[in-house]
């Protein structure tokens, strides 16, 4: 009798962690498609003179909301010490580089092509994953992968509207979700700042930095003199795309805490299906080719073979690693 009992709460806390792994990857998905269409509208369609500012206000956007999460005691992280740095350390850096190449590549590139090299992001994080967190994917997983890198690679071979300091930004940007990816998760298996500490300082040291650059380059005038400014549609949306990359990143966390780094990057990228043909529309700037239509759908076709081959092993067997304490309360 008693051995009964514990095996069915042994698979009813299985389901509700494997009900967890699904809805942080929602959560994250949906996050992530709203901020690229919401971030293309305002970089695009009202050309804002700069993304690096955009960037710079999703950074206080950050830093203010956790902050005050804190004080009311919503949340709570470390103070900070001495030893913050060093526990964090290098992550700041990933996660500015992640922000604004990908704020770039929003910019210069329409929405299809953007979706099909963000491709290669997916690579970037098995190889990481296996080099750091020494986690080696399945030969079907693997395959799945360099399906979609093949697809990726035939469609951008007829880009219609090639720009190179696109195509620089979102490589860029590829590399960059990769090492904040693995290295989340690294730091959140540690349990030293938490989820909200990560976010909160990797924010607050990039501020200044990010300021500076900002600053320097001309873009904060180029910003103030916006004419956009007096449009409330415009203001609203400005405001949405900086809220949204606060929710981004906890939805980034949640999804990697509970999954894993590559799992958040290929939900990125399932996204990125409804992304590309809404892109079309949305931002103005794609130019259809039959090869780079096909290329998108085979890349595609590897997305969707990937998912189903991860979600179906991993719900017959849910590592308990996958669940930090720290990401199970207030979450």
């Amino acid at each position: 009798m008693e051995a009964n009992n514990m095996a069915t709460s042994a698979n009813a806390e299985d389901k509700r962690k494997f009900f967890l792994r699904i809805m942080t990857a929602l959560f994250y998905g949906v996050s992530s498609f709203m901020i690229m269409v919401v971030n293309k509208r305002v970089l695009t369609v009202y050309k804002f003179p700069s993304f690096q500012v955009l960037g710079l206000g999703q950074i206080v956007a950050t830093i203010l909301v956790l902050q005050i999460g804190k004080i009311f005691k919503i949340i709570s992280f470390p103070e900070l010490s001495r030893d913050t740095v060093r526990k964090i350390w290098p992550l700041p850096l990933m996660y500015l580089g992640n922000m604004v190449f990908g704020l770039g590549g929003t910019q210069e590139l329409s929405l299809p092509m953007l979706t099909v090299l963000r491709r290669f992001s997916i690579l970037m994080t098995m190889i990481g994953e296996y080099i750091v967190l020494k986690s080696k994917p399945s030969r079907a997983v693997q395959l799945s992968v360099y399906l979609m890198i093949f697809g990726t690679i035939v469609a951008a071979s007829n880009d219609l509207a090639f720009n190179m300091r696109g195509y620089i930004f979102v490589l860029l940007n590829d590399f960059f979700t990769a090492a904040n990816g693995v290295l989340m998760k690294k730091k959140l298996e540690s349990k030293d700042l938490g989820k909200y500490g990560i976010l909160y300082y990797n924010s607050l040291f990039m501020f200044l930095p990010t300021l500076f650059i900002t600053y320097q380059l001309g873009d904060l005038q180029a910003a103030a003199e916006f004419k956009g400014w007096s449009d409330s549609l415009f203001c609203f949306q400005f405001f949405l795309a900086c809220i949204f990359g606060f929710i981004l990143m906890i939805s980034t966390v949640l999804c990697t805490s509970f999954n894993s780094a590559l799992t958040t990057t290929i939900v990125g990228c399932l996204k990125n299906i409804l992304i590309t043909y809404l892109g079309m529309f949305i931002g103005g700037d794609y130019q259809y080719s039959f090869i780079n239509f096909l290329g998108l759908n085979i890349s595609v076709i590897g997305s969707l073979i990937y998912t189903k081959v991860t979600f179906t092993t991993k719900s017959r067997s849910i590592p308990s690693k996958s669940v930090p304490d720290q990401i199970i309360t207030k979450s």
